[in-house]
């Protein structure tokens, strides 16, 4: 949950104020921004009453036409570069408003122009921030985070706390959303200190609710309420609804994990009448589809089915590959641009050394410059287009690495990606024994080495098995066989890939003579119809679900360490090609009596 352009637009008229009328610009009242509108009638020249209107505006359009007036009277008689630059932040402000994230990243970069002009950091600061939002609302990960730490690099050097704040909120909140749990907590938790500095409730119920999240995603689920409550008592009082939304969806998976079934349906309840009431079309989505998965465990799959309709109505399909591929280009625009600049001011100087120095041979150096410009201009078009071509090609492969390549050429070609059911499917997981006491004694950084080691090498094995990674969570590693192209020998391929697996991490310890830690691994396979798609309207991600995907996580929870477990499903289709040791029937949580047999990985 990070801080949205309209809190962007609040703080920036409370740390701003040109005509020294701060106590009025705090109360937002409709009347003083109506005189402020009278004064523009009479002065349509006073550039700080067009800024002024500006911040204080809240629609849209209005931002827009006095953001472009300001620019236009800025630069009118002599050029106010400061005032060129808030004019051309303040139209990126309002296209973010519009959702035009394309839009606002142009006029960003032409902001930025005027602030590296007059070198004014505070607001190279801002553009860096407003930059990385931009880019992290288009799913760009990489940019976003390249131009977060530019912009808090640059704020810490300052005295704005209360942009700097923001710029940590919103840097943790990327972390979140990559599973960068540990640095997620650290960048909120310094947010939420500087918010209390400064005295800033919006901001400290920001960083409660995100550190919440946290926590509540870490399974800590006290602190997850603790932190998650305290946010939304004050979001309650200041009367801003749509982070409650979200935050009590996670209060309801917290509530699931503890088994209180009923107060998790009541919470994502809750937050859908929250959202239908203030038409939060977002939060509506997210909140079906979090009481479709809720109902979807609980076997209610008529209920289930209802609220997944539901969210697939509400879904926002605007953000394709297209816009992800115009914004990469944009960043490769504003230093193309740069370049441009310093050839353009490397021929002058030419041109004017060839005129005093040649002046007898001004014909004869006129046709050469123009030769050099020719040429010159063709090696900047051709390095121009390997830079665009490149930044399209990371585009394009960072969602390949996101979704499977028929998913994606699908959100290519038409915008959004279609729930799509697979009546068979094999799907493992696997679990690492003892995580937890692992992860208490070693640093962040050193677990998440040793984790890397084992996931990078299982994404080579089911590479090489054409199998689907489908998410990892903590330590637990899930993939799947039989989609999104269906296949006869999935189930096969799956039990080989898991053999190789397990092989692998028992080599591994076996084989070590360093102090790291190695784990000993479970590993569960189940086979039956799952429903396949993407979740999410902020960050897509191919996922799937179904009663198949439940068994699966049975299978691997009741096996042991260093076996593959697998279920009578699955059983059926590998028993001719590989032999396996009946266990009998064992009790499973929520399915009663299951046969289950372990895969013999002898052969």
């Amino acid at each position: 949950m990070r801080f949205n352009a309209h809190c962007f637009l609040a703080f920036l008229l409370f740390s701003y104020c040109p005509l020294g009328l701060c106590q009025e610009a705090k109360s937002s009242s409709q009347s003083v921004l109506d005189s402020f509108k009278v004064l523009s009638s009479r002065n349509p020249a006073d550039l700080e009453v067009l800024f002024t209107i500006s911040i204080q505006e809240k629609n849209p359009d209005s931002i827009l036409k006095y953001a472009d007036l300001l620019v236009k009277q800025s630069l009118r008689d002599s050029i106010h570069y400061k005032m060129v630059h808030n004019g051309y932040l303040q139209k990126g402000n309002a296209y973010r408003l519009k959702g035009d994230l394309a839009r606002a990243l142009e006029e960003y970069f032409k902001s930025m122009d005027f602030a590296l002009k007059i070198n004014y950091q505070a607001g190279i600061g801002k553009l860096y921030i407003a930059i990385a939002d931009s880019y992290s609302g288009n799913k760009n990960s990489t940019n976003a985070a390249i131009y977060y730490k530019k912009g808090i690099e640059v704020l810490s050097k300052g005295s704005d706390s209360l942009s700097l704040a923001k710029a940590l909120i919103n840097i943790g909140d990327e972390y979140f959303n990559t599973n960068q749990l540990d640095s997620a907590l650290t960048y909120t938790t310094h947010a939420e200190v500087i918010f209390k500095n400064i005295n800033s409730p919006l901001g400290q119920a920001f960083s409660l609710g995100n550190i919440g999240m946290v926590y509540a995603v870490q399974g800590r689920d006290e602190l997850a309420k603790t932190k998650i409550n305290e946010a939304i008592k004050i979001l309650e009082k200041l009367q801003d609804y749509y982070p409650i939304s979200n935050y009590l969806t996670y209060m309801s998976d917290i509530y699931l994990r503890q088994g209180q079934r009923s107060i998790a349906v009541s919470y994502a309840k809750k937050s859908l009448e929250l959202a239908q009431r203030y038409g939060l079309k977002e939060q509506i989505s997210d909140a079906n589809l979090k009481l479709y998965e809720l109902y979807q465990k609980i076997n209610d799959h008529p209920k289930a089915l209802i609220y997944f309709k539901a969210h697939i109505q509400y879904r926002d399909s605007m953000n394709n590959i297209e816009s992800v591929q115009k914004m990469a280009d944009f960043r490769t625009n504003f230093e193309v641009s740069q370049k441009q600049i310093e050839v353009d001011l490397l021929h002058q100087e030419k041109k004017n050394q060839q005129i005093i120095v040649f002046a007898s041979l001004i014909a004869f150096g006129l046709i050469f410059l123009i030769a050099i410009i020719v040429y010159r201009r063709y090696v900047f078009m051709k390095k121009a287009n390997l830079i665009i071509e490149r930044e399209r090609n990371r585009s394009e492969n960072l969602l390949l690495n996101i979704l499977p390549e028929a998913t994606a050429q699908e959100l290519k070609q038409s915008g959004k990606v279609l729930a799509k059911k697979f009546e068979s499917v094999t799907v493992l997981f696997t679990d690492f024994k003892d995580f937890s006491n692992f992860a208490e004694k070693l640093s962040p950084e050193k677990l998440v080495e040793r984790v890397d080691f084992y996931f990078s090498k299982f994404d080579e094995i089911i590479g090489k098995y054409d199998l689907e990674k489908i998410k990892t969570l903590g330590d637990a590693y899930m993939c799947a066989g039989g989609l999104p192209s269906p296949t006869p020998d999935h189930a096969t391929k799956m039990i080989q890939a898991a053999i190789e697996i397990a092989k692998f991490v028992r080599d591994s310890k076996i084989s070590s003579s360093t102090d790291d830690p190695f784990f000993d691994i479970r590993i569960g396979i189940n086979t039956g119809p799952v429903v396949a798609g993407i979740v999410g309207t902020k960050k897509f991600a191919y996922d799937i679900w179904g009663d198949t995907v439940n068994i699966a996580a049975r299978m691997e929870s009741n096996s042991v360490p260093g076996k593959i477990n697998i279920s009578e499903n699955t059983y059926d289709l590998i028993k001719h090609t590989h032999t396996c040791e009946y266990r009998g029937e064992i009790e499973v949580k929520n399915k009663g009596m299951m046969k289950m047999y372990f895969v013999n990985e002898s052969e």
